[in-house]
């Protein structure tokens, strides 16, 4: 019945709505463009890789990621937890750098003092400097000679391209010698624990049943938290 009276002389006749959508640059703020708009959509495609690759996250998500398997809780804490405390630990380590980049770049340019170039290029030293302080060498040599490109004068002068990876393989070794070290104890509680079970006897009570009880007491005596975040933020001093 619907569809009959839609094709009725009753039905509305009337001309359709002119609906027009345009996207252009009203020439009275910085950033309204259509090129600006594309961009930036393209850079919150791309935040999560910049966050996992340009800051200290990698280093802290893997560390608390080894927090929680040496402790053989299996999911706890879980993954929203650890994630989310990884974030705002990042946030608080990269706070200097973020602030720098706000007052050289971005508060200039939404003021309309420097063009979008401009300001891509000035954020990009704090990202640089902060990269560069805790990039090794050997691993920066490596991505340099494949390229083929001269040695640089400064750390300004290190093309993204080639300090990004350079960074993230030196935060993932430095992860997993944090990682390391913090294994050894708990390694150290499941080596005794198994090898008093042997010596009672008892092969078919798994030993893991009996060491965590013991791990987890001893990471809450030595406030394994407070260390471990401590540690962290230690070694990301310039």
């Amino acid at each position: 019945m619907l569809l009959g009276w839609l094709f009725t002389d009753n039905a509305y006749a009337g001309p359709l709505p002119n609906i027009d959508i345009s996207i252009g640059d009203n020439g009275d703020a910085p950033g309204t463009s259509a090129l600006s708009l594309i961009l930036m959509i393209t850079i919150l495609s791309i935040a999560p890789a910049i966050l996992v690759l340009m800051t200290s996250f990698t280093r802290i998500v893997i560390v608390l990621g080894f927090v929680r398997t040496s402790l053989g809780t299996q999911q706890t804490p879980p993954n929203q937890v650890l994630i989310g405390l990884a974030l705002f630990l990042t946030l608080f380590v990269m706070a200097p750098t973020l602030s720098t980049m706000n007052d050289v770049a971005l508060q200039p340019y939404i003021r309309g003092e420097i063009t979008q170039s401009e300001a891509l290029d000035k954020a990009q030293d704090p990202i640089k400097k902060f990269m560069f302080s805790h990039t090794r060498e050997k691993d920066l040599l490596l991505f340099m000679n494949y390229t083929g490109a001269e040695k640089p004068e400064t750390y300004e002068d290190i093309p993204l391209t080639v300090l990004v990876p350079a960074f993230a393989i030196s935060e993932l070794k430095t992860g997993f010698q944090m990682g390391f070290m913090i294994f050894i104890p708990f390694l150290v509680i499941d080596i005794v624990v198994a090898s008093v079970l042997m010596a009672m006897g008892m092969m078919m009570l798994p030993p893991v049943m009996i060491s965590l009880p013991f791990k987890i007491l001893l990471f809450v005596l030595v406030d394994g938290w407070y260390l471990v975040v401590k540690s962290m933020l230690m070694s990301f001093n310039p």
